[in-house]
């Protein structure tokens, strides 16, 4: 039995957790620290405004309108920490329009000086030479015209729509005979952003700018009396309720056409725009004066992914080699190593080949008859599903779990699922009520006479691009009791079965989180009779009240837990008689941190279980989520003493939260050894470390 206490107990709500979206806001403050950190380099810096501005867009798009139709549709129900959607869409304004003006800031007053510096100048329209102004006009009628559609917003008797996160000119007409108008001209995004101006230098003026100062020749005879920046943000959290695969098909096709049509959650607009023009857009989208951001500089930071991408090594990261062990990186040799032993990768320093090796191996080899495999997001180019579609091809037993509500990923993963289908594999789409993240693969081979299965359990998608910039880990196994409720696992995932019971998975929505709390009060009595409880998580997120509620029994019981969350952490650390013993810290460096790591000290025995699971109500109650233990104590300690200590003792990327939810970076102390957890595990990566 859990030893929780009710929530009820103890301090008020508001004093016991975080809100959930004022935590991921300052997630993307720490993004943004990234960005202005002068000791990155600078087209890493541009980077992570990028992402930003990208991560900002995805969260108005996704949590911001579900909480506009929550408040709209009459919700009352409160967050674990107390606050109605009212009060969560007010908090929301006041934390992000000026961190979004802060970008802004950062931008023109702090990188653009240092681009300079560096030989990549971006320029202002006005900063421009005569000769540089007469040759875009040339480039304006011969690029830029064609693809120029301007289109009357008042008065007309039916507005055009704005679609989602284009950038658009709200311009000021005025016409001798009619009047006034206002008209909109859609940025091309079939042009690149940044125009550039010479082709041996680096020498760049934004697209909207060079349109602006041309659009007498997209309103001849009438005076442009302004023109000004805006973009809008619709709601994309379509919602898929379809039962039959052959409905769920069309209904993810259809939801992926609504995305573009979702109603209107956000207005960015120049702050130059005057007061009039923007009522107008206010009243045309039906939004509020708390739903618009205004901002001084350029709308659409991600425009900034172009000159990111610029060709120039000094500006960037030094070049990562991920290492390769030879047991895991020539085919003959594959099965034969995970046979005498599991084994361990931690991406992206270890490499991804090793991933793709297994599957490609699988495909090919004469021995094995079968392969079983999660396919969440894979990106649209995916070595994985290739050999999937080949191991098809050639008569093996293929069975995919593709999940087609991964959310912004579903065009990939229907052409994927479609190719599969083609091919002759056996595709499922999973369970319309639950959604699929588990990372799983398993493979069947005939080896002497009989049968034998290997797994692999990731904590990230097969996915070649992102195990390039995600850190994740990866147990590749021949455990018996592993693979068997892997086998298991499918066959609920691919037919109907109600198991609910594994002998060493923890399964979400099954028995996940209660498996985690049982550690967690397995924990509390270790340190009761012994003195020596430690938990250590390293995840994403987290949220769950239930988990958090055990942690918080845990601190009181004097169990040392140490919390590595990269997101959401509604946990409040340091109150005295809740949380004195809990350290909170966020890494936000080079990697997108994305592993999940559940580690218990249990009395020397060390155990860590690995997996696809966040602590979060959506994770544990509305997924298919897995966490695997790892077995073999040697790999156990390397999780320890690499992976996690290493991410503990980070001062250069780490960040510590307070009670508050305010994150304060940490940094080396006079004398003390400068650890960045991501460089230094660049030297270490476990594949080494096991095999070489």
């Amino acid at each position: 039995m859990s030893s929780v206490k009710s929530p009820d107990d103890g301090p008020a709500l508001s004093q016991r957790y975080i809100n959930r979206e004022a935590s991921w806001l300052e997630f993307n403050r720490r993004v943004l620290a990234e960005a202005g950190n002068p000791d990155n380099p600078l087209l890493e810096r541009l980077k992570f405004l990028a992402i930003f501005e990208s991560n900002l867009d995805e969260f108005y798009m996704v949590r911001v309108s579900g909480l506009i139709e929550q408040y709209e549709g009459g919700v009352v129900e409160l967050t674990p920490d107390g606050l109605n959607p009212e009060e969560q869409l007010a908090m929301i304004a006041e934390l992000a329009r000026p961190m979004r003006r802060e970008a802004s800031d950062l931008f023109t007053r702090d990188l653009v000086p240092n681009l300079a510096t560096a030989g990549i100048h971006v320029r202002t329209y006005d900063e421009l030479t005569a000769r540089q102004k007469q040759t875009l006009e040339e480039v304006f009628r011969r690029d830029i015209f064609p693809v120029c559609t301007p289109l009357l917003l008042h008065p007309t008797p039916s507005a055009p729509f704005i679609s989602n996160r284009s950038l658009n000119l709200a311009v000021e007409l005025e016409d001798a005979e009619t009047g006034t108008k206002l008209a909109r001209v859609k940025v091309p995004s079939v042009l690149p952003r940044l125009i550039r101006l010479h082709k041996r230098r680096h020498e760049y003026v934004f697209l909207e700018e060079v349109i602006q100062h041309n659009l007498a020749n997209l309103f001849p005879g009438v005076e442009v009396k302004g023109a000004y920046t805006f973009r809008v943000l619709r709601d994309a959290d379509i919602e898929i309720r379809e039962l039959e695969a052959a409905d769920l098909l069309n209904a993810i096709e259809q939801s992926i056409r609504l995305r573009r049509f979702g109603a209107p959650v956000l207005l960015e607009c120049a702050d130059a725009m005057p007061e009039a023009v923007r009522h107008r857009l206010m009243t045309l989208l039906e939004l509020e004066e708390t739903d618009v951001f205004g901002i001084d500089g350029i709308l659409g930071l991600e425009a900034l992914w172009e000159i990111a991408r610029i060709e120039r090594p000094q500006h960037r990261y030094p070049t990562h080699h991920p290492h390769t062990a030879k047991d895991v990186g020539r085919a003959s040799l594959l099965f034969d190593a995970i046979s005498r032993r599991d084994i361990l990768v931690h991406h992206p320093f270890d490499s991804f080949d090793s991933v793709e090796k297994f599957v490609d191996t699988a495909a090919t080899d004469p021995a094995v008859i079968g392969i079983k495999q999660t396919l969440y997001r894979v990106g649209s180019e995916s070595p994985i599903v290739e050999s999937l579609l080949a191991a098809a091809e050639s008569g093996k037993q293929v069975a995919a779990m593709v999940e087609l509500k991964a959310r912004f990923d579903e065009s990939n993963n229907l052409v994927w699922a479609r190719a599969l289908e083609q091919a002759g594999a056996h595709v499922t789409y999973g369970f319309a009520e639950l959604k699929t993240h588990g990372k799983l693969c398993l493979v069947v081979r005939r080896e002497g006479g009989r049968l034998k299965s290997y797994a692999h359990i990731g904590t990230g998608n097969y996915n070649p691009i992102t195990a390039r910039i995600y850190t994740d880990i990866g147990l590749f196994t021949a455990d018996p009791e592993i693979v068997q409720d892997v086998a298991e696992l499918f066959n609920v995932l691919t037919g109907f079965g109600r198991q609910t019971k594994f002998r060493r998975l923890l399964v979400a929505p099954y028995n996940l989180r209660e498996g985690i709390i049982e550690r967690i009060d397995r924990e509390i009595e270790r340190h009761q009779a012994h003195g020596d409880g430690q938990i250590i998580f390293k995840l994403n997120s987290l949220v769950d009240p239930e988990v958090i509620d055990a942690l918080y029994v845990a601190n009181t019981a004097g169990v040392s837990v140490e919390l590595i969350v990269r997101g959401i952490c509604c946990l409040r650390p340091g109150v005295p008689g809740l949380s004195e013993n809990i350290r909170v810290r966020s890494i936000v460096g080079r990697f997108l941190e994305h592993s999940r790591i559940y580690a218990f000290r249990n009395g020397g025995d060390l155990e860590a279980l690995i997996g696809s699971a966040d602590l979060m109500r959506r994770n544990l109650d509305r997924r298919i989520e897995v966490l695997v233990p790892v077995v073999r104590p040697e790999l156990v300690k390397l999780l320890w003493d690499i992976v996690l200590k290493s991410g503990l003792q980070d001062n250069q990327k780490s960040w510590s939260m307070d009670a508050n939810g305010q994150y304060q970076r940490i940094q080396s102390e006079p004398g003390e050894a400068v650890h960045d957890s991501h460089r230094w595990l660049m030297d270490y990566p476990l594949t080494r470390i096991q095999l070489d």
